[in-house]
């Protein structure tokens, strides 16, 4: 028996998320003769959200100000630490770090 097609023939891939993580075995289709549309909509929160996002980009992390005023004092030896002010600091953050992750 001889088989002949016209051309090659492709294997026909999954038409939807849920065939592919089902693993379902893709088969063969005809022309699709219907258009779809999806459609994706946001919830309140997620436009909230986004939003927050988009407002928080354009808040600077550092304060560049406060940056160069240290920077200004250290160069001229007008900036003093406190060991005692960086003592409590550090004790009180291992602290917080303890309460918070406990084993």
């Amino acid at each position: 028996m001889k088989i002949s097609g016209s051309g090659s023939i492709k294997p026909a891939a999954p038409t939807s998320a849920q065939e592919v993580a089902s693993g379902k075995q893709p088969t063969a289709q005809g022309p699709v003769s219907s258009v779809h549309s999806d459609k994706v909509e946001l919830s309140e929160g997620s436009s909230l959200l986004q939003r927050v996002e988009e407002a928080l980009s354009n808040v600077s992390v550092v304060d560049a100000a406060r940056v160069e005023e240290v920077k200004q004092a250290i160069s001229e030896g007008r900036f003093r630490v406190d060991s005692e002010v960086v003592a409590d600091k550090l004790l009180a953050a291992v602290r917080e770090h303890l309460l918070t992750h406990k084993p």
